[in-house]
Formats: C-alpha cells, structure tokens, sequence
C-alpha cells in the first residue's frame, strides 16, 4: 500500500508542477506579448477590424464567383467561375481590383480594365483579408517602384530587360499585342508603377510571374523606369501609329496627304466649267 500511494502522489506532484509550468507560461506570453500583437489575437486591433471589413466586401462582391471562403467557385455548368485566391497574397487583390478587372461582369478570354469599383480603403480591406488566408506576395513598398531618382544606365538597362522579357507579348513600345485564343496583353502606356510591379509580381491572366528569383527587385525598377520612360515620349506627328518610325509616319503622309490632295484636285476639275471650242 505504501509503494502505491508513493506512486500516486509521485504522478499528482508531476500534473501540479506540468500545470503550474503551463499558467507561468501562459502569464508570461500576457505580459510580453505587443500591445498591437494582443490586439489582433483578441480580434479588437486595427488590423483584424480591416480583415473582417474585407470579408463582409469579399461575401458580398466575390463570393459568388469565388466561393465563400476564397475556395474558388463553378458555375451551374461545372466550369470554373473563379480561381481559387488562397496564397495569391495582397498584391493580386491590390492589381486587379485598382484596375477595375475585379469584379467582372462575367468570365471572357481576357478580363478588360476598367474604372474601379471600390475605393482604396476598400480595396486595401479585400487585400488584408485574402492575405490573412495563406502566405502570398505582399503589396510592395512605394520604394520598390519609386523612379523619381533613377539614372539614364538604369533606363537603358531597363530597355534591356524589357526588350528580353516582355517584348514577345506587349510589344518593343509597350503598346500591347495580340495573343491566341482571343486573349491579348494590355498596353502599358496607361499602367502606374505599383501596378507594374505587382503584375510582375502576381502575373494576372496569362502573364508569367516575375519572382524575386527571376527578376531582381532592382531589375524590376529598372524595367519601370524604361516604361515610364515609354510613357512620356512625345509624338511630334501626332500620332504614334504604334512607334513603328518614321517608315509608317511616311506612308500615312502619303497614303492620306497625297491621297487627299488628289481628292481635292479630282474635286476642283469637276467643278471648272468646260469651255466649248467654236466648230
């Protein structure tokens, strides 16, 4: 009987002292613990009153297409309505909803740009909730994109990269170009840095992505730079004709200058009275 209760009370010392270890523990991740990081565990911090303001947006203008919890949804066909968004991260909300292609009105080849309709908090809201549900690329800093300071190498590098790496889909000028299926790539004359940045990033639609790994962060400046560069070029003869050089700048001169004053000329001939020579 004495070796039992020995027994017994070894095992009750070792619970009391495994449970007081626990309550230390416990008592000291309270204490320790950020005053913002305690915030968001108890779901009263900014950052969780974001989260669940894009969730109750997300139920109401994603949902439908995209499932519930992000799961990705089907139509009544059993064709996909919409991809899965677990770990596409902030930066795919951030791109596709600030330019417009989310919400679509319904799924095409090609998702077009079009005018927002959320506003940046709200767009900001759909970005923190989508990345609290798994790890995925970050919506990047403004320095990330910044170019107000780069060189004319930096540029020219970017030229570079840019005549590599892109060219093949959205044309030597940025202008866009037409791809298979009905499909296309946008032009990039109307596109912000952050936009460019984060589609390298997330590689929306048909674009592959540009990882970290593939394209360093300095290369991806680099490769803004050029096409802001792009972007401020001025068109002495008014119109671009897709910055094809002076060859196409010519042939609308003379397919439509010349071709016009022949007009003019026909015009003016018919309208002379003819003079009758005397029989």
């Amino acid at each position: 009987m004495g070796s039992a209760g020995a027994v017994r009370r070894g095992r009750l010392a070792k619970a009391l002292v495994i449970g007081a270890a626990l309550v230390t523990v416990g008592l000291a991740y309270g204490v320790l613990l950020p005053g913002d990081a305690t915030g968001a565990a108890s779901g009263n911090g900014p950052q969780s009153d974001q989260i669940d303001a894009g969730r109750r947006l997300f139920a109401v203008g994603c949902s439908s297409c995209h499932g519930l919890h992000a799961e990705g949804g089907t139509n009544g066909a059993g064709r996909v309505a919409g991809p899965s968004l677990i770990g596409v991260g902030a930066a795919a909300v951030d791109f596709q909803v600030s330019t417009g292609r989310m919400p679509a009105a319904q799924t095409n080849a090609q998702i077009p740009q079009k005018p927002p309709v959320y506003n940046q908090q709200e767009i900001d809201a759909l970005a923190a909730y989508v990345a609290s549900l798994a790890p995925g690329p970050a919506v990047p800093a403004a320095e990330s994109y910044d170019v107000s300071k780069v060189t004319q190498a930096e540029i020219a590098r970017g030229g570079e990269l840019f005549r590599t790496n892109c060219t093949a889909c959205h044309n030597f000028a940025g202008r866009g170009g037409a791809l298979p299926n009905g499909r296309y790539a946008p032009s990039l004359m109307g596109t912000t840095p952050r936009n460019i940045y984060q589609a390298m990033l997330t590689g929306p639609q048909q674009m592959p992505v540009f990882s970290d790994s593939v394209l360093l962060p300095e290369d991806k400046r680099a490769i803004i730079a050029y096409i802001v560069a792009l972007q401020q070029q001025k068109d002495p003869g008014g119109f671009p004709l897709g910055r094809l050089g002076p060859v196409s700048e010519g042939l609308w001169g003379w397919v439509f200058g010349i071709g016009l004053l022949v007009l003019v000329a026909v015009w003016i001939g018919a309208k002379v009275p003819r003079i009758r020579r005397p029989r």
